[in-house]
Parts: C-alpha cells; structure tokens; sequence
C-alpha cells in the first residue's frame, strides 16, 4: 500500500451557504474549491495548508444525509480559545476536557455532523 493522505471528507449538508459561513467565519477555513456542476455545487473548504479538505456536500450531490457524519478530529493548539470562540458564535460545546491524549471537546455544525477538537498532550 503507497496510501500518502486522504484527499477529502464528505460533510453533507442542507445548505450550502449556511455550511460555508460557519466553516469559514467561524473555523476559519478557506475556500479550496466552489464550482458549479451538472449535479450541483462543488464546494471545498480546509484549515490554511491542510492535505486534507472538506467537502460540504450539498442535496443532489451523493444523496448523503445532512448531518450524518461523526467522529471527525480537528487538531488545533489552542482548545480552550476555540471553544470560546464557537461558544462566542452561538455553538453548543461540550468540554473540553482533560484525556491522556490532550484537551479534547465536541460540538456540531449547524447541520448536526459531530466535530471534535483536540490539543494533543506533549509527550
């Protein structure tokens, strides 16, 4: 296997615009990509020099249920001002709290897909 990163991960969600606006006015990822296609709009957002970027999946494009992703880990170096900010815009934040991995804490964007947040422990 020569598997070097992932390409991109698939939030679904309702609404394109509402999507963008959190994503980048709130945790302040660039627009990577946003073209329109015969499906509809193919729109990419990721934190600044990521490999990785997302994929705010709109309806007519993958039949994918809004909000249905989980589990996603977002690596910051600062938990705890992240969390006040997405509190500062209205998001509901659990934690964070103190693991042996680091500071982690959990919230949802605007169309329920789980992000979590962590300040990884130095080791």
């Amino acid at each position: 296997m020569h598997i070097t990163h992932a390409s991109f991960v698939t939030l679904p969600v309702a609404d394109q615009n509402r999507a963008l606006r959190f994503y980048r006015d709130v945790l302040g990822f660039e627009v990577t990509a946003d073209l329109d296609m015969p499906q509809g709009r193919w729109l990419q957002v990721a934190p600044e020099g990521a490999q990785t970027v997302f994929t705010l999946s709109g309806p007519g494009m993958g039949g994918f249920e809004p909000g249905s992703a989980r589990g996603i880990m977002l690596v910051t170096t600062d938990v705890d001002a992240d969390c006040a900010r997405l509190a500062e815009a209205g998001t509901a934040v659990q934690g964070p709290d103190e693991l042996p991995w680091g500071r982690m804490a959990s919230f949802q964007d605007p169309d329920g897909n789980g992000l979590m947040l962590l300040t990884e422990a130095q080791r």
